[in-house]
């Protein structure tokens, strides 16, 4: 296993039961087919104090999956880090594709810039530095973005997933798919509450609220992957 793998392991093993087969699945699946921009912004994210925030690359893979097979062209994406998710995105659409990127921290998107910048896929993205719920709402001011969008990831304060949700289910057309990250929270959502370590404890309760409402949204088709963090994915209905 040469250095790059083992760095890009050394700080998650997924959901799997070990990280070997953790690894068996990135060396066999994912690495071999992961674009060498997104391998480079990767390595770059690694050594970030806050690594294991960025996009689980076999999460990234299916995401990539799904937008080819709705043939999304206009996305929105909640929660940008560093740029995995994003740059997978821009890579994906079609030349004349747009992205709505919001996050609070221009300081990690500028980390992964100049590789966005290398592949060529900056035209596409609107970077907006910003919390997510007044950009939501202004987008929503708009008639002509209602049922809009194609696509939406959403890796953002867990807080607010259901706010977020709420707008989604506007925004995003009948058809569409909106992907929420980190919905088995580092596996605590099936830990009993007093085996839960203290740091996930919050998190776990926000995640186990949402995966209720979700699960209970007639609105949705859904369906949880147990891939990086776990990545729930839901189908607009109607």
């Amino acid at each position: 296993m040469d250095n790059e793998k083992k760095r890009s392991a050394s700080f998650s093993k997924g959901l799997l039961q070990s990280g070997e087969l953790y690894q068996y699945v990135l060396e066999t699946n994912v690495y071999p087919r992961e674009p060498e921009l997104l391998k480079e912004l990767r390595d770059m994210t690694a050594t970030h104090p806050r690594a294991i925030m960025a996009t689980a690359p076999d999460a990234g893979q299916l995401i990539a999956m799904l937008l080819k097979l709705i043939n999304a062209k206009r996305t929105i994406e909640v929660g940008v880090f560093t740029g995995y998710s994003l740059l997978l995105t821009a890579l994906t659409i079609p030349e004349d594709g747009k992205i709505v990127a919001i996050d609070m921290n221009r300081e990690a998107y500028e980390i992964g810039l100049p590789v966005i910048r290398k592949a060529g896929v900056e035209n596409k993205i609107e970077f907006i530095e910003s919390e997510a719920l007044p950009v939501l709402d202004q987008l929503l001011g708009d008639p002509g973005n209602e049922n809009g969008f194609d696509f939406a990831f959403i890796d953002a304060d867990k807080i607010n997933y259901w706010k977020y949700h709420e707008r989604l289910m506007k925004l995003v057309k009948v058809g569409g798919i909106v992907v929420y990250d980190n919905t088995l929270w580092a596996g605590s959502v099936a830990m009993p509450e007093e085996c839960t370590p203290e740091i996930l404890r919050e998190g776990r309760q926000r995640t186990l609220e949402f995966n209720k409402l979700l699960a209970a949204d007639p609105r949705v088709e859904i369906s949880l992957a147990p891939l990086g963090d776990g990545i729930t994915i839901c189908r607009r209905m109607h």
